[in-house]
């Protein structure tokens, strides 16, 4: 092979010097990571019994550390530039460091390749050792003169950014952060923190510490810089942040519309619910018509509001507060006794209505001011049908139900009717876990709520089950 015969010292009247030369010489391609020359002294350095085993050696399994270096000799002397430096090799895994005069030579053919001209110094094991971890860490280390320029980087420093004279500024992602910075150091503080920055691979984020440090070699002020990226961290911390933002505007959402929803239709259920008893009630033609003309503006904004609760709600859900009324129950026996109803309710107009309404058609009705009433008077009473609201002070509707379920023998499974302005799709899945039966939406329709109420009242519910009687027992 050409190279062949030009490293062997066939080709150029230099290497043929250079065999007779005591001290190790040996030149490397950058490229293929491949030895291309070595005179006798060199062999003997790298403890090989001849040049055709030492060219045959693989270096391609080299340290990224090792890469890096390499990479930056070949770049600092393309030039004709050289560089001395301290490398430690292992021939045959014995550690020897030498201190080496490093160039570019090209070769007949034109192939720059590494040219290293050793003598073997005697370092101490600790230095040895500190030297190869600094040039083996992951951690970016460079070394600035008190002008911020870099007189030293290692391995995986100049990876980072391909050149040893990477200036200090040019790292920052925003550049105003490097000034600050740095006059700390200068002025003879450490600072830190945690900044993009532009490496080869793109942004980073890196952790930075950056601190005065007298330079060993000239013993004038210098600024030591670690880096240590932790892009990962940070991603993971960024996406933390916007998941627990994106949980909190949900939260937001679900508040706003709760409130929209009670707020709006909890006096609209009066208004509607009270129009529609007087329309009904054998008033006067004008003044039953005014009072229809009241019940239709009020359906009008419900139908409103409704569309707009609507359109900021994501989600389908098995079970909705049917808007057609109930299937009629079957017809009531006269002897039999009035259906009680216990309705559960903070809004005085709300128990007023709901009041006249049962009383109007027979049924029994007593009303509780907030969910712990409720309770109270569920545990106290016997009721065919518990209507309860659910946005309440003291307990709300929900707690209230779960209270009541908890309770021992029939008590525990009395039906119980949501009666709410609330009716969200995640709200009724909540009504449906706490042992809600149905769910009526404020506004009300007075039919529906009084076909719902019978309905509910003439069911079965009453028959006992062992069961249920054994899991109210072992919940309370």
């Amino acid at each position: 092979m050409k190279i062949r015969n030009v490293v062997a010292g066939k080709g150029t009247p230099s290497m043929q010097a250079w065999d007779a030369l005591k001290r190790p010489i040996w030149m490397f391609d950058p490229v293929a990571l491949r030895g291309v020359y070595a005179n006798a002294a060199a062999l003997d350095l790298w403890g090989s019994d001849n040049l055709d085993a030492l060219l045959a050696r693989d270096f391609s399994n080299v340290s990224p550390a090792v890469l890096a270096r390499t990479e930056r000799l070949a770049r600092e002397t393309a030039n004709g530039e050289t560089l001395t430096e301290d490398w430690t090799f292992y021939p045959h895994g014995r550690p020897l460091t030498v201190s080496a005069v490093i160039s570019t030579y090209r070769l007949t053919d034109g192939t720059p390749v590494l040219l290293f001209e050793a003598a073997p110094i005697a370092v101490e094991n600790e230095e040895r050792r500190a030297v190869e971890a600094l040039r083996h860490t992951s951690t970016l280390i460079t070394l600035f003169d008190s002008e911020a320029r870099p007189i030293f980087s290692n391995p995986s420093a100049f990876a980072a950014y391909g050149s040893t004279a990477h200036p200090f500024e040019a790292r920052f992602a925003e550049p105003e952060r490097a000034q600050p910075m740095l006059a700390t150091a200068l002025s003879g503080s450490a600072i830190s923190d945690v900044c993009e920055i532009i490496t080869r691979e793109g942004v980073r984020w890196h952790h930075l510490d950056v601190r005065p440090v007298t330079d060993p070699v000239t013993g004038h002020l210098g600024v030591l810089l670690n880096e240590i990226d932790v892009t990962d961290r940070v991603e993971a911390e960024q996406a933390r942040v916007a998941a627990e933002q994106k949980t909190s505007m949900a939260e937001a959402r679900q508040k706003f519309l709760t409130d929209m929803s009670h707020e709006l239709r909890t006096p609209l259920n009066a208004v509607i619910g009270f129009s529609d008893l007087l329309s009904k009630a054998g008033l006067p033609d004008e003044q039953a018509d005014q009072a229809a003309r009241i019940n239709g503006a009020g359906q009008r904004l419900l139908s409103v509001v409704n569309d707009m609760i609507d359109l900021s709600a994501d989600n389908v859900v098995p079970l909705e507060p049917s808007d057609t009324p109930a299937e009629p129950a079957p017809p009531a026996n006269e002897d039999a006794p009035a259906l009680r109803v216990l309705y559960v309710d903070d809004h005085d107009s709300n128990r007023a209505l709901v009041m006249a309404v049962m009383t109007a058609q027979g049924i029994a009705c007593a009303t509780a001011n907030d969910g712990e009433q409720g309770v109270e008077a569920a545990r106290t009473g016997e009721w065919d049908v518990i209507l309860m609201d659910v946005q309440m002070p003291i307990m709300d509707g929900v707690a209230a139900t779960r209270a009541i379920r908890a309770l021992p023998g029939v008590v525990g499974r009395t039906p119980i009717l949501a009666l709410t302005a609330n009716t969200l799709p995640e709200q009724l899945i909540q009504y449906e876990q706490a042992g809600m039966d149905d769910c009526i939406a404020k506004p009300m329709n007075i039919v529906d709520l009084v076909m719902r109420v019978t309905a509910w009242g003439a069911s079965d519910w009453r028959i006992f089950d062992p069961r249920l009687e054994d899991a109210a027992v072992a919940v309370a």
